[in-house]
Parts: C-alpha cells; structure tokens; sequence
C-alpha cells in the first residue's frame, strides 16, 4: 500500500470478507482476531485482482515496511524529516539496526536503500516539475538535497536529461510509486 486510497481499498476487502482488523496502515494491517482459511483465500484473490500483495512472510513485510516509510517521507511529508539521515528514521521506527535493515532489502530488491530513495526522489521532483509551481531551488529544498545543483546532477543521472529539459516535455513519462 502507497496511499491513502490503497489503506480505503484495503479496509473495503477487509469489510467485504468478514474480517475485523484493528487498524490498516501503509503496508501494515493489525487484525482482531485470526481469520479463517477461507477468508484468507479470498482476501488474498481479492487483493491479488486489485494489484496488492498479501504479504505473509517476515522479510516481504519488511521489505514493504522500509519502502512504505521512503514514500511517505518523500512524496507525503511536508519537510518535517528530510534532514534526518535515512537510516536513523528506519532504524528508529522499525526499531531495528541500519546495516540488518540495508542487507534485507538489497538481498530482496536488487538494489541498495540509497538507490531506491534517489529512484523515489527524482520521480517526486518529476511531479513537482510537471505542477510547475515551484522553483526547482524550492523543489531541491523540499526533497533534502543540499543544493540546486546537487538534484540536477542526480536528476540528470536517472533521467538522462536536465530538469529543465524534463519540464520542457522532452521526459519518459512518470513512473506508478510501486512500480519504481
């Protein structure tokens, strides 16, 4: 889950299957009590139909936890944390070390936390750029990066173009947050 909508579409399965949860979160559901098989089955078809993943296993929960706070943090927060570095926010609200956290997502992901943070970063600005109502200083100030130049080089890196030259249309499309 990476939104909003996704908790709303997440408790409407929930409510339709019959299963009482305590609360619904990005990428984490507390249950009341112990479903049945059956409803099991079918939440996890029904979740399945409407592109989610029911994760059952230890390290995909994880996994969905870590990326779940990168997304809020960077297309949810309004500044509060950005100049708290990355790893002491996941290790303080998974409560678990940095270096465990980092092995486990690169052994399931593919790549580095770092990465999948500069990927989430430069699709934000992408969409602040496309809005075009702030700056790109604004922008680079609004996602923690030290400078101007600093984004541009990163965004120029991902991208293969400048920010100027993505707002100007010359840009691939944006890419769906759990795509990414």
């Amino acid at each position: 889950m990476v939104c909003d909508r996704c908790i709303m579409v997440v408790r409407q399965q929930l409510d339709d299957t019959g299963i009482t949860y305590k609360q619904v979160k990005l990428g984490d559901v507390e249950l009341a009590n112990t479903p049945s098989p059956e409803q099991m089955v079918q939440l996890r078809e029904r979740l399945t139909g409407l592109g989610f993943e029911l994760l059952d296993d230890r390290r995909g929960a994880l996994i969905e936890k870590i990326k779940n706070i990168i997304i809020r943090l960077i297309h949810h927060n309004k500044g509060e944390e950005m100049n708290t570095k990355l790893s002491v926010v996941l290790a303080g609200e998974l409560h678990m070390d940095y270096h465990y956290l980092s092995s486990q997502f690169s052994a399931s992901e593919g790549i580095t936390i770092e990465k999948y943070t500069i990927q989430q970063r430069i699709e934000r600005a992408k969409e602040l750029l496309v809005y075009d109502q702030l700056t790109l200083s604004e922008i680079a100030d609004s996602l923690g990066y030290s400078s101007v130049q600093h984004l541009s080089q990163q965004f120029k890196k991902v991208t293969g173009l400048t920010p100027s030259q993505y707002k100007s249309g010359a840009g691939t499309p944006r890419i769906p947050l759990d795509k990414v």
